[in-house]
């Protein structure tokens, strides 16, 4: 009965351990758990939108980007992988110096369901010191790769006080089958305010050229924007 009673009690803890390590990977798909996790996938302010980037610093891409953003006034938030940043430290700057957000998306680009606990911290760890020695200060805000969060990757993303974001509106443009129009036409249909965009500046981890499609696509996105009343701004701490 003991052994018995122990083989139960033995399933049961590494149940419960799966549970806490892969729970929060439902969190894009799940208001209820972005509420109980406390990420968020819209702003408070219903006058503003937000253009977020993933993947980056590229060194093509993200100029690009920046370009299309000064043309317009607009600022946006990057969520920078930290091999790029550690290959690309001065676009890093750029991208701060020209009034946009910066945060945390991983060190290599990974589904963190495929990294035990440990490597997990280990690969927000790393990314977090490139990010700070190439800008001097820490980052504040994490998106996970694909969406995807862990137990351990929102534990540590809470002892370092970090706001944690998903996204409402995501046209794919990391997709080769997709073009500038279908992203202009994903982002603006029915746009409204407090919306969290998705879009990436960097081809590493997508089809070849993406950015390309993206910064074509970013006119038509801000305009449409303009028209709608509401201004393209960084995702704040907390907000």
């Amino acid at each position: 009965m003991s052994g018995t009673r122990g083989r139960l009690l033995l399933s049961a803890a590494i149940a419960a351990a799966g549970v806490l390590h892969a729970g929060p990977a439902f969190t894009s798909r799940s208001a209820t758990l972005r509420r109980v996790f406390g990420v968020r996938d819209r702003l408070d302010d219903p006058t503003a939108i937000a253009l977020t980037f993933d993947d980056g610093p590229h060194p093509q891409g993200t100029p690009a980007v920046l370009e299309a953003l000064a043309r317009d006034g607009a600022l946006a938030t990057f969520f920078l992988v930290g091999e790029q940043v550690e290959r690309h430290p001065g676009l890093v700057r750029e991208i701060a110096a020209a009034g946009h957000g910066i945060g945390v998306h991983c060190n290599r680009h990974r589904n963190l369901l495929a990294l035990t606990p440990a490597q997990a911290r280990e690969d927000l760890a790393a990314a977090e010191h490139a990010i700070g020695s190439a800008l001097g200060v820490g980052p504040v805000l994490y998106r996970p790769p694909y969406g995807i969060f862990t137990g351990a990757s929102l534990a540590y993303a809470r002892r370092r006080a970090w706001s944690t974001v998903l996204w409402s509106r995501d046209p794919k443009d990391f997709d080769g089958r997709t073009t500038a129009a279908a992203i202009v036409a994903t982002m603006t249909r029915d746009l409204r305010g407090s919306e969290i965009a998705l879009l990436h500046d960097c081809d590493r981890y997508g089809s070849p050229g993406c950015w390309r499609r993206t910064v074509a696509a970013l006119p038509g996105i801000l305009d449409a924007a303009r028209a709608a009343g509401v201004a393209a701004v960084r995702v704040e701490p907390g907000r």
